[in-house]
């Protein structure tokens, strides 16, 4: 991640919130980073950094859709950061998207004019 102050958003281009958020970052004329996480692997340290700036519980950052069903997945485990962490190590195609970062705080855009909850 960057400095403090600069903006990174967390993208997957297939996802239409993604790109809506990305296209209020450019909009606005905003400089913003931008990590294809898909493309971009997070480690752990990345995951628990995340976890830390987003306010709710652990487990908002896991998608819980069909792929999660597929998977067979507990959603008892997504109660803790370890368990989130875990989950999203494994399967990162599960996470939230696009989480928008700036001032040591995150957000999960969706819908995408949550990003003003960070700017």
């Amino acid at each position: 991640m960057s400095s403090k102050d600069s903006i990174v958003i967390y993208h997957n281009p297939v996802c239409s919130s993604s790109r809506g958020a990305l296209e209020i970052l450019r909009s606005r004329g905003l400089e913003h980073e931008v990590i294809e996480y898909l493309q971009e692997p997070l480690s752990q340290k990345d995951f628990e950094n995340l976890l830390g700036m987003l306010s709710g519980e652990p487990g908002e950052l896991v998608r819980r859709d069909k792929r999660f069903k597929e998977l067979g997945l507990d959603p008892t485990t997504l109660s803790t950061a370890t368990g989130v962490t875990a989950t999203l190590l494994k399967h990162p195609e599960l996470m939230q998207r696009p989480v928008i970062v700036r001032h040591g705080r995150a957000v999960i855009a969706r819908p995408p004019e949550k990003i003003d909850e960070v700017l």
